[in-house]
């Protein structure tokens, strides 16, 4: 993996974000809500309407991709982790938009050599604007360690799409972490 595959990925995951999210309304007559606002407002029949359309028809937008040649995995949300995690902030006494932690219904992840790490945040300023990511940073908590990339196309009736960056000695210690806290709704079923 080398810096300009890593570029051409964010591209190509950017681009289909925009042309899948365009076309979902389209495709299901779904009408378009602003998910700045809270879960209040957004059903969660509509986040499970997008979610399956998401599981359904990914493959058919992903195989236009110019990405033969990189190794990267990705996985669509499922339904128990979607409920478990608006369980998790209707909970919480600050309300948030929907936009801001719905923000992985799809997710996409690549693992790189650590030499990649800091040319990546170095490039990242550089790609948001470029390719209107919705944001990005380094996150390092709770034994986590990976670059956090979210694509909204500037547009808040899409659901952010996520991709994550992890450097390869801190793989192992990742999936040992996302075990653990970010499976916890398998525990009630």
């Amino acid at each position: 993996m080398n810096l300009e595959k890593v570029e051409r990925l964010i591209r190509e995951i950017n681009a289909v974000h925009e042309i899948f999210s365009k076309e979902y309304f389209n495709q299901v007559g779904a009408e378009p809500l602003n998910l700045k606002k809270t879960i209040n407002h957004v059903p969660i029949e509509y986040i499970l309407k997008y979610r399956l359309y998401l599981h359904e028809s990914i493959n058919d937008y992903l195989y236009r991709t110019e990405l033969e040649d990189v190794n990267y995995y990705y996985r669509v949300k499922t339904n128990e982790s979607i409920e478990y995690k608006i369980n998790r902030f209707k909970e919480r006494e600050d309300k948030y938009p929907v936009n801001k932690w719905m923000n992985d219904l799809f997710g996409c992840r690549i693992i790189v050599d650590s030499n990649l790490i800091e040319e990546i945040l170095d490039s990242l300023d550089d790609w948001e604007d470029e390719y209107g990511l919705k944001n990005w940073y380094l996150r390092k908590k709770e034994g986590y360690c990976g670059i956090q990339i979210y694509f909204k196309n500037k547009n808040n009736q899409y659901f952010p799409w996520e991709l994550q960056i992890w450097d390869k000695l801190d793989a192992e210690m990742n999936i040992r972490n996302h075990r653990k806290y970010k499976r916890e709704f398998l525990k009630d079923i």
